[in-house]
């Protein structure tokens, strides 16, 4: 199995990466960061590890090195869209638009066009296995996750309507839906580098890690050929969805 990996430098796509790796499938690590890349690559082999150092939102780049890939990497049998970003936590009027705009950019757009270009080689091949990272943030909605909230819900309805198109493709599609998750630089980015504010969303809790996802990405892509998993929510043990707040004006 040859699996593309989006957002592959750290967090969620380096463990996805080094659990296919570890169980004997080939990879293509995909992310902006070339130095990070090229440490996986370091660690989990050449013949193991392909990687490309290309922002995910330049498409045109992207679809140039894939044409250039060595032969025994070409036929991609799954694509794991996980790179993401979350940008700040303003109320809605108060939010930067173009915050707003790189997330649009990143978790939908850049999303939708790496889709695109690969499914076209796995309706030839009749075989493959597009495994989206969303969020619980698509169902659920919180103060501060607008627009992050709503690029997580396309996501998952994206994902249900992909199948609806592929059902006689013999192409799976899955949905993987984390909570709250330490170990990746998540909420550094959210709080652009504030270090502070980063760590104090994990303080007291027991989070989500990496490797759970990893786990969870590579169970769906290894079950049977006639099983698809439609979308998976996982949340730590010790996080619930919330009751709804009410505004009670004294």
């Amino acid at each position: 199995m040859i699996a593309l990996i989006t957002g592959a430098s750290v967090g969620f796509g380096r463990a996805i990466a080094k659990k296919f790796v570890k169980e004997n499938h080939k990879v293509i690590a995909l992310a902006r960061r070339e130095d990070k890349l090229r440490e996986l690559q370091n660690e989990l082999g050449n013949n193991n590890c392909e990687i490309i150092g290309i922002d995910v939102c330049n498409t045109n780049k992207i679809k140039e090195r894939l044409d250039s890939l060595r032969n025994n990497f070409r036929n991609i049998d799954v694509l794991v869209n996980n790179a993401g970003l979350a940008l700040g936590l303003s109320s809605a009027s108060e939010a930067d638009i173009l915050d707003w705009e790189r997330m649009i950019e990143v978790n939908i757009l850049s999303l939708v066009r790496l889709t695109h270009l690969l499914l076209p080689q796995m309706v030839a091949q009749k075989r493959g296995h597009i495994i989206n990272i969303g969020s619980i943030a698509g169902s659920y909605p919180y103060p501060g996750g607008n627009v992050y909230g709503a690029s997580k819900a396309f996501v998952k309805q994206f994902s249900l309507n992909l199948r609806a198109d592929l059902f006689d493709k013999n192409i799976r599609v899955s949905n993987i839906e984390p909570g709250l998750s330490g170990g990746s630089e998540f909420s550094l980015v959210r709080f652009k580098g504030d270090n502070n504010a980063a760590n104090k969303v994990y303080e007291n809790t027991d989070p989500l890690l990496p490797e759970d996802i990893a786990d969870a990405v590579f169970w769906v892509a290894n079950q049977p050929q006639r099983v698809n998993i439609n979308r998976i929510e996982l949340m730590p043990t010790t996080q619930a969805p919330s009751t709804l707040n009410v505004y009670k004006n004294k």
